[in-house]
């Protein structure tokens, strides 16, 4: 049956390539007969064909990789470039699921497209999305593309930024090792003499068939870059990948740190076995699949693909390489290949939630599996909510992810291997090093867009440094939660997820939940458990040089006399002491009743709606015992300079709805039934992600629609009339 033309179309784009076995470029034929079509398609690229209507656009893309000659500082990193081509609208689909007709209209030359692109041949583009929508407009209408929001957008930020330099330096390396695929007689010989001069590289001795011993006469490209990457101190690290780099001819600097970098365990650094136990192409089979996997970043094609999928299921079954053969690509390319180390797996599982799909329990997964991984986890990058944002970023937060599971540990040997037969096998185990520290201050708080002055947060760091319990209370939309977060890390001196633990109370919340009590378990049974604060408690004891902080959401909606217990009188400043100790009302889970008191280097902060008619007034017992700071609406020169430069609300419209928000502050702090504890917060009107050009006073009327307009209904219940006419004064002459 075939779909004729249609006045109508979805909005849905296509973007398709144009290439017949990734060479043979038929966008010409396909503009003289007025068609599109793909060859030897798949039944995904048939059903997505089929799906094609009359109506919507269509465009032709070319999407490669490109270094050089571009209009921005790219710091000489790789960059997705997507030419297009032409474009057109589709007239009439046959439903055979291999081609569609077009109404062609040729492109004066070719526009090239960055970032945002997509290498198979079929790409459905759906408008709503901010990225999804540039790409749409600069494509079909001709409007430029907004570089710069792309560059600071989360995903490729991480990449042209300058947390992960350290990537620069390592695809330099793989690059250079690629030249060594077919003869590595003079890399091995080269390593051997940087071992001659530098230390820790005596671990490269080989055992022969015959019973000797001597020096390694080949090497795999991973276990090279793991030359540089084993437990061992950052000075050393250095001296080496130095050294390397000399030997290699990389010019890129040597890495000042290494954030978000798996390393091996010392005893177990090699990808491969023994000469008198290794296969006879096991170090070719990790050559052939680093070569793949290079060329895959580069050309995404079916070819490369079906290359990369049969080198990386042929090198899992190289004796011990099992998962770690993730991360040696992912030194090698750290922005396209994630590293699958046990702790990496934890966090994408537990904190991402994205299964990881095995063969066997054991067993790694295999390429098809681990691509669309990688996949996966890069559209969600794009995502400005999403925790992560790369490879990289992925890498370093799994080493600091705090969960009451323990991450499995590395499974050493695939399970259709020999065993370990020998108490010196140097097959590589990736271990976990230590998380690099990430300096966090009050200028850090002013940077992520805080509207107070640093005089002004010093004073609220030293009253939660001297009090050592602290309370951010405010009107709504005041940015108390986004402000006690940073504040810990401001405290701690770094930014430490793992030293932080955010709860919220409400009225359900009970002693038993937030301190210790009985707990159901799998087996249908009671044990006794931890709460979160005795949680936190024990943590802060184990490391006394380091400080924790417990962040309490809405502390006043729940009832802190019973959710703390007899914890309440510890958590004065002056009772922080073993001898102020007290018996919980639960023993621990052996029995035996301990005295608990709340170590010096445990804080809390708590936060509170002042503005909320549900709730009671505060206890006086814990009001005696926290810091109170209120927030007020910031909105003045540093919230104009930041929705501004960091939002892009246009800066005409940011006087305008600053002088509008004040006003309507002003009514409702005059009005007897309200009072300034009732004034809207500057979060209302600070976007959380920036707005497309043109678009401010679309998105604040959306604002005053869905968010303040409702609130004010809310306020004045009994005066709806008031209520309405203050809304419309805020959108009037809008």
């Amino acid at each position: 049956m075939t779909e004729q033309t249609s006045n109508q179309s979805s909005g849905t784009t296509w973007f398709v390539g144009a290439s017949f076995g990734h060479t043979d470029d038929q966008s010409a034929r396909f503009l003289d007969e007025g068609i599109w079509e793909i060859s030897s398609p798949s039944q995904k690229e048939q059903a997505l064909v089929r799906s094609m209507r009359p109506g919507e656009r269509i465009a032709i893309k070319a999407a490669y990789v490109r270094k050089h000659g571009l209009p921005f500082d790219n710091r000489q990193q790789p960059v997705s470039v997507m030419g297009i081509k032409a474009t057109g609208v589709i007239t009439e689909n046959p439903q055979d699921g291999e081609h569609v007709k077009v109404q062609w209209q040729p492109a004066d030359g070719v526009r090239e497209w960055y970032f945002y692109t997509y290498r198979p041949t079929i790409w459905r583009v759906v408008p709503g999305e901010w990225n999804a929508d540039a790409l749409i407009e600069f494509a079909f209408n001709g409007k430029p593309q907004d570089i710069e929001r792309f560059r600071n957008a989360p995903y490729w930020k991480d990449r042209f930024g300058t947390l992960f330099q350290w990537a620069d330096f390592y695809e330099a390396i793989a690059e250079k090792l690629l030249a060594y695929t077919s003869d590595r007689v003079p890399l091995i010989q080269g390593i051997h003499q940087i071992a001659q001069r530098v230390q820790g590289l005596g671990y490269l001795q080989d055992k022969f068939p015959d019973g000797s011993s001597g020096p390694l006469q080949d090497i795999c490209p991973f276990t090279v870059m793991g030359t540089f990457n084993r437990g061992m101190t950052d000075a050393n690290r250095k001296l080496i990948a130095a050294e390397l780099a000399k030997l290699l001819g990389v010019t890129v600097p040597v890495p000042a740190t290494f954030e978000g970098i798996p390393v091996l365990n010392n005893q177990r650094s090699w990808f491969f076995r023994y000469a008198d136990k290794r296969g006879a192409g096991d170090i070719d089979a990790l050559w052939r699949v680093f070569a793949a996997a290079q060329a895959l970043v580069e050309d995404d094609g079916p070819g490369t693909r079906d290359e990369f999928i049969e080198a990386y299921d042929a090198a899992t079954q190289v004796w011990g390489v099992a998962w770690n053969l993730s991360t040696g690509l992912y030194w090698a390319a750290p922005w396209e290949f994630p590293t699958l180390d046990s702790q990496s797996r934890h966090y994408i599982q537990k904190r991402l939630g994205v299964p990881i799909t095995t063969p066997a329990p054991q067993a790694p997964c295999d390429a098809a599996t681990y691509l669309q991984l990688a996949y996966d986890l890069r559209t969600r990058f794009a995502e400005e909510d999403y925790p992560v944002h790369s490879f990289p970023e992925l890498s370093l937060a799994s080493w600091q992810f705090k969960d009451a599971t323990p991450a499995p540990q590395e499974d050493e040997v695939a399970p259709d291997m020999p065993g370990h037969d020998s108490g010196d096998e140097l097959a590589a185990e990736v271990v976990q090093s230590q998380a690099p520290i990430v300096p966090y201050s009050l200028a850090d708080i002013t940077r992520d867009g805080c509207f107070m002055s640093e005089p002004e947060l010093e004073q609220l760091l030293d009253r939660l440094r001297t009090k050592k319990n602290l309370i951010l209370q405010g009107p709504p939309g005041t940015g108390k939660t986004w402000l006690a977060k940073r504040l810990a890390f401001a405290l701690m001196g770094q930014k430490d997820e793992s030293k932080v633990r955010a709860v919220q109370f409400h009225p359900n919340l009970s002693y038993e939940d937030f301190v210790r009590g009985w707990r159901p378990t799998g087996e249908g049974k009671l044990t006794l458990a931890d709460g979160v604060f005795m949680e936190a408690i024990k943590a802060a004891k184990k490391e006394p040089a380091a400080k924790f902080v417990v962040v309490i959401e809405e502390i006043n909606r729940g009832n802190p006399a019973q959710v703390f217990g007899e914890l309440l009188t510890l958590l004065e400043a002056g009772k922080r002491t073993p001898s102020e100790a007290l018996e919980l009302c639960y023993p621990d889970a052996d029995g035996v009743r301990r005295p608990v008191h709340i170590p010096e280097n445990l804080h809390v902060i708590g936060t509170m709606n002042i503005a909320d008619r549900s709730l009671a007034l505060v206890d006086l017992a814990l009001r005696r015992r926290f810091a109170f700071v209120g927030l007020e609406p910031r909105l003045g020169p540093a919230w104009r300079n930041w929705v501004v430069s960091a939002c892009g609300v246009d800066e005409a419209l940011a006087s305008d709805i600053e002088r509008r928000i004040a006003e309507l502050n002003e009514q409702i702090a005059a009005d007897a039934r309200l009072g300034k504890q009732f004034r809207i917060g500057h979060s209302y009107v600070t976007p959380v992600h920036r707005l497309d050009a043109g678009s401010t006073r679309r998105w604040f009327q959306q604002v005053v629609d869905t968010e303040i307009g409702p609130l004010l209904d809310e306020y004045w219940f009994d005066s709806p009339e008031e209520a309405r006419q203050a809304t419309a004064r805020l959108l009037q002459g809008w």
